[in-house]
């Protein structure tokens, strides 16, 4: 139909087939030129699948447009954010080091694709089933950073109601504490904990980025949207809270210790809830819990009736 907007990945993948036809190419010619199977070069050309990074840059290559279609690519990669988040995902891109503090979710970089579902459905429940696929799809192509020739070092400080918030179910929570796990592995990924019980700095989250000229900048999100702040004094701030909050966090080795044991606690237990800080810490036996009961006060509690299938909140 006239007018209607062509997906990001199908106008790329027109793009391509364009140069390849007025070349007199076939789809196995260019896909040889690229160092691909030919079934891959058809999906990009249907729009069926975005393009790497690494495919558009060879592309440039092989029709002899430096640049062109890496940008193409991108553009088409950046289409499916909010316009205001594109900045940030520049910035992210061009970054030697990302510094990123989250109460309560886990960094969208560091997010399973079952977990970034359950966010977005819990986020925006109306929107249809293809277009929280596609949000899901965009957030996945992020990890990209780490497979380019540069990729940043990445620090996140994660509040440990994050970890026990049950995005998704007890399912969803396993593959994603396994996932952080060995994130936590990765030569340039550094994940802490900011434990219960103690009071951060600050309470929204936000992230420092180191670019390429050693500047810094600050992206912090609002209600509505998110802002990028390169005031010096802003961004001295933020660093400072920062550097507080990751003092203050479990150690390396403490915090990926926690990480284990909410997943462990999601393996046997349909619902579970923060245990004790100190994970050596001794539960009481039964004899020993009835006998601490006995010493407080009797208090009288009064339990709600409930139907079938309703739940005491």
């Amino acid at each position: 139909m006239a007018g209607e907007l062509v997906p990001p990945a199908e106008e790329f993948g027109r793009e391509i087939r364009y140069a390849r036809e007025a070349r007199g190419w076939t789809q196995e010619m260019l896909a040889s030129r690229l160092w691909v199977q030919q079934p891959y070069v058809s999906k990009v050309e249907r729009g069926q699948q975005l393009a790497s990074p690494q495919f558009a840059e060879q592309c440039d290559k092989a029709f002899g447009t430096p640049g062109v279609y890496a940008r193409m690519r991108q553009r088409a990669a950046d289409a499916g954010n909010p316009i205001w988040m594109i900045p940030y995902l520049q910035l992210e891109r061009g970054a030697v080091s990302i510094c990123d503090y989250s109460p309560a979710l886990v960094p969208g970089i560091l997010q399973t694709p079952e977990y970034a579902e359950a966010v977005y459905r819990a986020a925006c429940p109306d929107d249809p089933a293809a277009r929280i696929e596609q949000r899901v799809e965009d957030r996945m192509r992020r990890r990209e950073l780490f497979e380019g020739p540069n990729p940043p070092s990445l620090w996140v400080v994660l509040h440990e109601a994050a970890l026990w918030s049950g995005m998704g179910g007890p399912a969803v929570m396993r593959g994603q504490m396994r996932h952080l796990v060995t994130a936590a592995g990765h030569p340039l990924i550094t994940v802490q904990v900011f434990p219960l019980g103690d009071t951060p700095a600050r309470r929204a989250p936000f992230i420092l980025l180191k670019q390429q000229n050693r500047t810094e900048v600050l992206y912090a999100e609002s209600y509505v949207q998110g802002h990028v702040h390169d005031a010096p004094k802003e961004v001295a701030e933020a660093r400072a809270t920062y550097d507080r909050l990751r003092a203050n966090a479990l150690s390396l080795p403490d915090s990926l210790s926690r990480i284990r044991h909410v997943m462990e606690a999601y393996d046997h237990e349909s619902h579970p809830q923060p245990g004790p800080r100190d994970l050596g810490q001794v539960q009481p036996q039964r004899g020993q819990r009835r006998n601490l009961r006995r010493m407080g006060p009797r208090v009288r509690i009064r339990r709600r009736d409930t139907r079938p299938g309703q739940q005491v909140p």
